[in-house]
């Protein structure tokens, strides 16, 4: 049944591609590792996080590969390499990889373009809402920073092949003309083409252009042109009714649970506006105390477990909100991990897996009328799902662009709604939206399952 095969470097990334194919109405569900492919149910695009970003050069290969050879095992015939929309990660290693488990004419089109979320190239250089890539906070990143804002100068550290640049000119001057330009860099010795674009029409038209020339292509990009692409070959529904809007705040029932791992700014407005509605209960969890496993994680596990059972039948708010960047003071978890003896981004981990006890903890009390999971981090959306034993995600809908909405494959909460978000996605009400799209989504799964649908 699968067509489509992608391999993305992070489960959110990996939902953000999923939820563009699922809106174009192909049925796409995103994986957490090759295992779990088993899990699929038909879904024409199937993809599959390699959790690669910050691997080093030879393990994010070996990933890679292992990921692309799985997906073919699934039927998988078309292959998309999906990459964050600030280029972070070894993009290029494992474009490498995934072009030598692809027959030898492979092309790799590169589009880095997410002109919906004010991602765009012109002249080969990023820029993120009018700032050049390298201007912005992922400047600082953390595990993997970005200095270099130009894209084929940043690809040439990081691939063996040749880089071909098609700029926007291009794109303006019509389809033949672009063909010819894209022609023209292939026949130049060019096997991996970045193409510039500043609209969705941009990306439409690279598609088209792309596939008018049938070539074997490897897409690269953050997902749009991923989509275009499947669009264009015919694997699209038509007339597929997208579910959208979201209820108003008396319309909020049941409960969702908010777990916020990131501590960007812009989660932290998120987070702020959410808290201070009236059916919104903050229940603070020390970072700092889920670094050390052995010590002193258990304790505060448990401790935030007792809170928010306690709130619950005192106050019987719509939204627990679990999170660590609002009322803790920020880390640096690189003296943390040396002063635990932790590997680098281990500290990370140990919060997020932590994070994860807590709600399953929770969840575990038989907790009534949960509605679904909000989850904000790509780091802490991946650890609450592995400690609930998800398998994937079947995905729906995006609230906005980035802020992916979907429901849990497998484990005890099969079907769940959840939603996923970056720490650096959104405007100051969008957690807000995010609570009441849940509420939507999970009433139509019930009333679905009231009439035997």
């Amino acid at each position: 049944m699968c067509k489509i095969g992608i391999v993305a470097d992070d489960l959110t990334g990996a939902t953000t591609v999923g939820v563009l194919l699922a809106r174009a109405g192909i049925s796409t569900a995103a994986f957490f590792d090759e295992q779990s492919l088993d899990n699929d149910k038909g879904h024409l695009a199937m993809v599959l996080s390699s959790d690669s970003r910050a691997m080093k050069k030879e393990a994010a290969q070996q990933k890679v590969k292992s990921a692309v050879i799985a997906l073919k095992e699934k039927g998988a015939i078309h292959f998309s390499k999906r990459i964050d929309t600030t280029l972070r990660g070894g993009i290029g290693f494992e474009v490498d990889a995934m072009l030598e488990e692809l027959a030898s004419d492979t092309i790799a089109v590169m589009v880095p373009a997410m002109p919906q979320s004010r991602r765009v190239v012109v002249g080969g250089y990023s820029i993120i809402d009018g700032v050049a890539l390298s201007k912005t906070p992922v400047a600082n990143d953390v595990r993997t920073p970005i200095t270099e804002s130009h894209v084929p100068t940043l690809m040439a550290l990081q691939t063996k092949h040749q880089i071909g640049l098609v700029s926007l000119g291009a794109l303006l001057a019509g389809n033949e003309t672009l063909k010819q330009t894209l022609q023209n860099e292939r026949e130049k010795g060019a096997r991996v083409i970045i193409v510039d674009a500043i609209s969705i029409e941009d990306v439409d038209a690279i598609a088209v252009a792309v596939n008018d020339l049938n070539w074997n292509v490897l897409a690269v990009d953050p997902g749009p042109f991923t989509e275009k692409l499947a669009t264009v070959k015919g694997y699209s529904a038509e007339n597929h009714e997208i579910t959208c809007g979201e209820i108003s705040e008396e319309e909020i029932n049941g409960t969702v649970i908010a777990v916020a791992g990131s501590a960007t700014p812009v989660t932290k407005v998120q987070l702020k506006a959410l808290s201070a509605k009236r059916w919104a209960c903050q229940i603070p969890v020390s970072a700092e105390s889920l670094i050390d496993t052995v010590n002193t994680a258990p304790f505060e596990v448990k401790r935030a477990v007792d809170e928010t059972l306690r709130t619950v039948q005192g106050q019987k708010p719509n939204v627990l909100l679990l999170e660590t960047a609002l009322t803790c003071n920020v880390l640096n978890l690189r003296a943390k991990e040396e002063e635990f003896n932790l590997q680098p981004g281990q500290a990370a981990n140990n919060i997020n897996n932590g994070l994860g006890e807590i709600v399953a903890e929770v969840l575990n009390s038989d907790l009534q009328d949960v509605r679904g999971i909000y989850m904000t981090g790509g780091d802490t959306m991946v650890n609450v799902l592995n400690v609930l034993g998800a398998k994937g995600i079947e995905l729906i809908d995006y609230v906005i662009p980035q802020a992916d909405l979907g429901r849990i494959i497998g484990g005890k909460y099969d079907g769940l709604v959840v939603v996923g978000k970056g720490g650096l996605t959104g405007a100051e009400d969008t957690a807000i939206s995010i609570v009441k799209r849940i509420c939507k989504e999970s009433s139509k799964v019930l009333r679905q399952e009231a009439i035997g649908v």
